[in-house]
Formats: structure tokens, C-alpha cells, sequence
């Protein structure tokens, strides 16, 4: 096995299967949650990856011998195992996935009560210190293992989360839904007998070895399959998820991708509508329109750092209504400030039905007022010398200079985010205008050729 440390980020546990995470160290990861946390019971959920029910095993294992009962709920997604934990009352709960990593890469999200989010300042750390020191004591008791599923509360909570009106509050559409041969279609079936339209399946069988690609619709090669779905079936929506669906991605009735970006401020003026004067989060990589929404909406617009245990800890210091991230990913106080691919995509159906607006016609405008590069990846030997040389070219024209994550420049005109990736060995750029697509696509040109 490599090195065995090199699994632990930020905000998660990720890495190859078996090269840096396997079943002995998922079994002392259960061990060492058992003595850092001391829970009474823990729940335990798993994605579609082929390592998943090895790893998940040797956890559960390793949460028993350290005396914390379990709960299984299996196959799953993240927002199912967040609400297993807030909804049951449970100590705690791990999910085990990579989320839109590769097929060879597994790993784990851990929760306290509350589905409140471990990161490395809150125990992840501490986590993998003791994991890794070999030696963890055996409790007195061994705890007890025990299967269940929370699927039909789960999917009666969100759609209690449209409103007084639940599912009539939504027109009938056609709808294309790509699950990515992810954890996201046995989810939806729960819901399916309470919406209306049609629904057109994508993908649907849950399959470990991804034979329709990595579900990352984040990546632009991952998205024509969702798009041309969406005008052969002459569908008003396209919907993908990633592999454990906790993000959401959009198509409008075009078969066009919509940016995430444009679905944060969509979604943070619908819900400031009966929540007038609530904080919205969103996070440092694109930041102008999600404001600008908000704030017309009498909203009072957060920003934080990016990740979905940063932005949960945030949520809940700070009283958050909503947050978003332009990664897709849509945190809700109303869902224990946890982050719901489903839930997003509900809101959207009911935005469009109550507007009777199409998703073209919702964000055409604000695409024109905010144009932006899309999410730019690269792979670099020195990420800090490549900030530091880019900072240092632009720092003359900037008029604000930040560093909550990353490297943030604003040069009033347009501005820009770059930042190393807390899961991938990647350096992200984002790049907004006012208005001046010529601009952005210039100054994104010459941010890239400085990346080199």
C-alpha cells in the first residue's frame, strides 16, 4: 500500500482503491471515528463503486469493535445518508464514496449528530492520526449491526420542501434525468409516483464500472449524452448528477449546459421570497451575480471557502438559508444545512412552474451579464509559484486582492479565482466580466498562458 496519509483531505477521505485506501485502513478509520467521537450508534451508507461494499465492511467492523452500534442503510447517496443521520437522531454517520472521482478512487465523508460535517479542523485530522498510528484499543462491548432504510421519509421530506402545495406546486414537464449509472435513480423512484410530466430515464442502472463514463457532468465531454437526450426527446429539462448525486447539472430545453454558477442566484432569490433578509452563502470562485440576485432580493450575500464542509460549518455558525457553490453543489438550512442534487432540482421544477418560464429564458440575461470561462483544470508542479507569479502580473490593476481561497483578484471590470483543488491534484481557474464576454475570454487567455 502507498501512502496510506495521502487519503486524507481537507474536508474528506479520498484516494485509489487499493494503492492508498484499503479495507485494513477503512477498518481503522472505523476504530479511530469510534475513539475520537465516542458515538452511540453510527450509520453507514455506500455508493455505487465496485470497492464500495469491502470498504464499507471493514468499517462498519471497525466502528463495532470500538464499541459504536450501526446502522446499514447500503446503496445510497450522500444526501440520503445526511438525512439517515439528522432524521434517525443517530451519533453519527459515513458515507462511503468518491463522489465524481475515477473508478479506481473510493473514499469517505464522515458526519456527526446533525449530519454536521467533519473536516480536518473539526476531527478529520485527529481522525487520521490515530487511523494511522496502528495500534487502537478494542472497546469492552462490541457494538451491534443492524440494516435499515430511511428512502420513503427521505423523499417524503423533500417534497414537504416545495411548499404548502408539495408536488402540485409543479406543471407537468418532460424531463430528461441522467443518473450517470450512479446512485441517483433508486432514489428517484421513491419519488416518482408524486410528480407530474414525464420523466426520461438516462443511465439509470446503478454500475460500479461506470460504462457510460465517470459521472462528472462538470467535465464538458461528460455532457453531450445529457443534452442530446434532451432535444431527441424535445424535453423543457435536463437534469444530471454526479456518482453519489449530492450535485446536480442542468440543461435547458435547447440541450445547452447551464452554468451552476446562474442556478446559485436563481435559487437564492426564489427562497429569499418567504424568507425576506435570510443570509445566503456562496463561494469565492465566481461571486458577482449571486450577489447581485440576492441582494435585489433583500438578501445579505456570505462568502466562504469552498467545500462542502467548510460551507456546512459556515451554514450553521452564521444562520444561512441557503448556500451554493458554482461547482453545483446547494446546501439548505431546511435540509440540516446539508447539500441535496434532488432538492435543487425540485426548486428549479418549481421556479419554472410558477414562472412558466423556460431555464433559457430564467438565465439568458444573467449569462449576458455575467459572463464566465467555465471551470479551467490544470495540472502544475508548483501551484503556490504559479499564484505567486500570476498575483504579481495583475497585482497593478487590481482593485481588491483576497486570499480566503486561493488567489482572488478584482480588477472592477472583470475578475478572477485561482485555487488548488482540496481533492485533485488540480489548479482551478474561474474568470467573470461585467457584461464583456470579448474581455473575459481575453484576460482567461492570458491567465492560462501565465498557468504554463
Amino acid at each position: 500500500m502507498g501512502d496510506a496519509s495521502a487519503c486524507f483531505k481537507a474536508y474528506d477521505i479520498r484516494g485509489r482503491v487499493p494503492g492508498e485506501l484499503d479495507a485494513d485502513l477503512a477498518r481503522r478509520i472505523g476504530l479511530a471515528c469510534a475513539a475520537e467521537f465516542r458515538p452511540e450508534t453510527v450509520c453507514v451508507g455506500r455508493d455505487v463503486r465496485l470497492s464500495g461494499p469491502a470498504l464499507a465492511s471493514a468499517l462498519m467492523d471497525g466502528l463495532e469493535e470500538g464499541g459504536a452500534d450501526v446502522v446499514d442503510i447500503g446503496l445510497c447517496g450522500s444526501e440520503e445518508l445526511y438525512h439517515a443521520v439528522f432524521s434517525g437522531g443517530f451519533s453519527g454517520g459515513v458515507m462511503v464514496t468518491a463522489s465524481h472521482n475515477p473508478a479506481d478512487w473510493n473514499g469517505m465523508k464522515i458526519v456527526r449528530a446533525g449530519a454536521a460535517p467533519v473536516s480536518g479542523d473539526s476531527g478529520l485530522f485527529a481522525v487520521r492520526d490515530r487511523a494511522l498510528a496502528g495500534d487502537l484499543p478494542r472497546a469492552r462491548r462490541r457494538g451491534r449491526r443492524r440494516t435499515a432504510s430511511f428512502r420513503s421519509e427521505y423523499a417524503a421530506l423533500l417534497l414537504s420542501l416545495l411548499g404548502e402545495g408539495g408536488s402540485n406546486s409543479l406543471r407537468p414537464l418532460r424531463i430528461v434525468a441522467n443518473a450517470g449509472n450512479g446512485c441517483a435513480w433508486p432514489a428517484l423512484c421513491a419519488l416518482l409516483p408524486a410528480l407530474p410530466g414525464t420523466i426520461i430515464p438516462l443511465f439509470e442502472r446503478p454500475d460500479g464500472a461506470f460504462p457510460n463514463g465517470v459521472p462528472n457532468p462538470l467535465l464538458p465531454e461528460n455532457r453531450a449524452a445529457t443534452s442530446r437526450a434532451v432535444l431527441e426527446h424535445k424535453a423543457n429539462l435536463g437534469v444530471a448528477w454526479d456518482g453519489d448525486f449530492d450535485r446536480c447539472f442542468f440543461f435547458d430545453e435547447k440541450g445547452c449546459f447551464v452554468e451552476s454558477y446562474y442556478l446559485v442566484g436563481l435559487l437564492a432569490a426564489d427562497l429569499l421570497r418567504s424568507h425576506p433578509g435570510a443570509r445566503i452563502l456562496h463561494d469565492t470562485r465566481l461571486i458577482w451575480n449571486t450577489r447581485e440576485m440576492a441582494e435585489e432580493a433583500g438578501g445579505i450575500p456570505l462568502e466562504g471557502k469552498t467545500g462542502h464542509a467548510f460551507m456546512k460549518e459556515r451554514m450553521r455558525r452564521d444562520d444561512v438559508l441557503y448556500g451554493g457553490e458554482m461547482s453545483a453543489h446547494h446546501y439548505f438550512r431546511d435540509f440540516s444545512c446539508c447539500d441535496s442534487g434532488v432538492l435543487a432540482w425540485l426548486l428549479l421544477w418549481r421556479i419554472m412552474s410558477a414562472s412558466g418560464k423556460s431555464l433559457s429564458a430564467l438565465v439568458g440575461e444573467r449569462i449576458q451579464r455575467y459572463p464566465v470561462s467555465g471551470e479551467i483544470n490544470r495540472s502544475v508542479a508548483d501551484a503556490r509559484a504559479v499564484r505567486e507569479r500570476v498575483q504579481k502580473h495583475f497585482e497593478h490593476d487590481a482593485l481588491a486582492v483576497t486570499h480566503l481561497d486561493g488567489l482572488s483578484m478584482d480588477m472592477g471590470a472583470w475578475r478572477f479565482n485561482l485555487r488548488s483543488s482540496n481533492t485533485e491534484p488540480l489548479l482551478r481557474l474561474n474568470v467573470e466580466s461585467r457584461g464583456d464576454r470579448a474581455l473575459m475570454e481575453k484576460k482567461r487567455d492570458e491567465l492560462m498562458e501565465l498557468m504554463c
